[in-house]
């Protein structure tokens, strides 16, 4: 009977100790998850000085930011590629800026323009050239767009609106003075850009 007892007092210190071992590795489990969440949800948090004034900001996570950045990117490109007035230093200006936000096949189209005298037409003709941006359309999961917009072509003797619909894709590169997106887009081509109204202006 007394060995019967002390092998019961063994089994119940046996359990407690197995139950005290096994609760302090999921309390310190629960503390360090929670620390980490803290320091990770701390380091979200980061200070701008403003005339040393401290102001709260919020980092995020810049995939969730992407697909913005992406069409802001598309949007930038096109504004600049299209958007010309009468000077051809202006015109030089623009498409050297815009060649840090495209590959090759922004600079075909800038030769295929250029060999067709259109930088020359629109210096001849003193047109200005703005475009407005309708929508873009964004695959995230093939990282390509359809960019829709309409390019005004104010002339002396007309206004001419055109449409314009172009193609490519997008690729990440590191971000840079020139390009501060970090996208680079790929496989750029026109597939539409036709004449949508030309109203004549009076002449005296």
């Amino acid at each position: 009977m007394l060995i019967k007892n002390i092998e019961n007092k063994i089994r119940l210190a046996l359990f407690i100790a197995l139950g005290s071992f096994v609760t302090s590795i999921i309390i310190v489990v629960i503390v360090s998850f929670s620390a980490y969440k803290q320091v990770s949800s701390a380091r979200e948090n980061i200070y701008i000085l403003d005339n040393n004034v401290p102001i709260l900001a919020k980092q995020t996570n810049m995939q969730l930011n992407r697909p913005a950045e992406y069409r802001a990117h598309i949007d930038l490109f096109h504004s600049i590629f299209f958007s010309l007035t009468p000077d051809d230093k202006y015109i030089e200006y623009q498409m050297k800026r815009a060649m840090y936000l495209v590959d090759e096949s922004g600079a075909l189209q800038y030769n295929n323009l250029k060999e067709k005298g259109f930088f020359n037409s629109i210096l001849s003709s003193s047109s200005v050239l703005t475009l407005q941006t309708d929508s873009i359309q964004l695959d995230m999961v093939n990282k390509r767009f359809i960019y829709y917009g309409k390019q005004i072509i104010d002339r002396r003797s007309s206004t001419v609106t055109r449409s314009l619909i172009t193609t490519g894709n997008l690729k990440d590169i590191p971000r840079s003075d020139n390009n501060s997106h970090g996208v680079l887009i790929t496989n750029w081509k026109t597939l539409e850009n036709k004449d949508l109204s030309n109203v004549q202006k009076n002449q005296f």
